[in-house]
């Protein structure tokens, strides 16, 4: 039970700090369990998916009461708003879709995140160094939204950051900082709710094989939360005063490093791509 204990808490941290920090929490989870199985022999459950749910609820949470404000001025207000976040939100459902479908085992990697974190950690230094522009969040328009949107679509891959993908998006079509960071967590909304639901989906199709106590998946809600609103809070003030280098160089350093690493235990190996399933024609060929 006290490893139990100790690996919720371990991916709570992970999924608290990385969900919000642009730093990826997927390919953060990746190293995570890579390093655990390493140093015990076992792995996190990252792949249950009731460990998956009520992460996402601890993160999703923290959102909500962050921009309370800004959501209820969404439902009342702004609502003008709502379908630029549903236009923002199907490029990256798409190719989440897919990934998810044929490049599972690759999503997972610890290598893949490994080449992948120091290209999100250049996007950062880019962030750092690009001027804001002047369109504020409530004059986003639908060109702009789905520029984010397109930009969100490579959040799914392992080591690229989503909120990072989204704040550049905007900054890249002239939106100010503040706007950036405001439908960046906007839009992380439906895609953490939604991938909730599809777990949530599975959960109920697949049945509840291996589920964790009760108290366990309580933990880990709880860790995430908090860890996760700290987490949001500090980027928010981080992406005020454009001091997101230190990150960006965790990320290149970082990632090198679990390249090495996994290059030397022969990580290589384990990165095999997945098989596509083949579809028979509906009509037999004549």
């Amino acid at each position: 039970m006290f490893m139990d204990y100790l690996r919720i808490v371990i991916l709570g941290v992970v999924q608290g700090i990385t969900e919000f920090l642009p730093i990826s929490s997927d390919g953060h989870l990746a190293v995570a369990n890579a390093i655990f199985s390493a140093l015990s022999g076992e792995e996190l459950p990252e792949d249950n998916l009731g460990v998956t749910i009520i992460l996402h609820l601890g993160t999703l949470l923290a959102i909500l009461i962050v921009y309370r404000q800004k959501i209820v001025r969404l439902l009342t207000q702004d609502r003008r708003i709502i379908p630029l976040l549903i236009l923002g939100t199907i490029p990256a459902a798409a190719t989440g879709l897919l990934l998810k479908k044929y490049f599972a085992h690759e999503m997972s990697s610890a290598l893949v995140a490994g080449c992948l974190l120091p290209l999100n950690g250049v996007m950062l230094l880019w962030i750092s160094r690009r001027p804001q522009g002047d369109t504020p969040y409530e004059a986003i328009s639908y060109r702009q939204a789905l520029s984010i949107g397109v930009c969100q679509a490579f959040a799914p891959l392992p080591g690229i950051s989503r909120s990072g993908t989204t704040i550049a998006g905007g900054l890249a079509v002239g939106v100010t900082r503040e706007a950036a960071a405001t439908f960046s967590f906007m839009l992380a909304i439906p895609a953490i709710a939604g991938a909730g639901l599809l777990e949530l989906k599975d959960l109920i199709t697949d049945g509840a094989a291996d589920m964790p106590a009760p108290s366990v998946l309580i933990v880990g809600a709880i860790v995430s939360f908090f860890v996760g609103w700290v987490s949001l809070l500090l980027l928010l003030r981080l992406l005020r005063e454009g001091r997101l280098a230190p990150l960006a160089w965790w990320c290149i350093g970082f990632g090198l490093a679990v390249i090495v690493w996994q290059l030397s235990s022969g990580g290589l190996e384990q990165v095999t791509p997945t098989p596509v399933p083949t579809v028979a024609p509906a009509v037999a060929p004549a």
